[in-house]
C-alpha cells in the first residue's frame, strides 16, 4: 500500500522522525500502529502487515463432463487489470 501525503505533513513527519532518530517511513508506521492497532508492538502486528490473500469465489458443481473439463484448463490469474491499467496511458503511471 502507498500513501500519499499532503507536503506539511511530510514535513512534520521528517522533523519529527529526525528528531527521533528514526526513518520518517517508520515513524509513520509506528503512529498507524498505535492508532488502529492500539499501540501493538512490531512483533505483535507482525502478522497484521501480512497481505490477507483473497477469498476464493467457490463455484456450483459442474453440471456436465463437458464443464468439468474447462474448468480444469482454467488458470487463476489472480486479479483482472481493469481496461485503464493496460491503455496506453496506464503503462507508463
Amino acid at each position: 500500500m502507498n500513501i500519499i501525503v499532503a507536503l506539511d505533513l511530510e514535513a512534520a513527519l521528517i522533523s519529527s522522525a529526525r528528531k527521533q532518530g528514526v526513518a520518517p517511513e517508520e515513524l509513520a508506521l509506528q503512529a498507524l500502529r498505535e492508532r488502529f492497532l492500539n499501540g501493538a508492538d512490531t512483533a505483535d502486528s507482525a502478522f497484521a502487515e501480512q497481505p490477507v490473500p483473497p477469498k476464493k469465489f467457490d463455484l456450483p458443481p459442474p453440471r456436465d463432463e463437458w464443464e468439468r473439463k474447462v474448468r480444469e484448463l482454467a488458470t487463476d490469474c489472480g486479479v483482472s487489470l481493469s481496461d485503464w491499467a493496460v491503455s496506453r496511458e496506464g503503462i507508463y503511471e
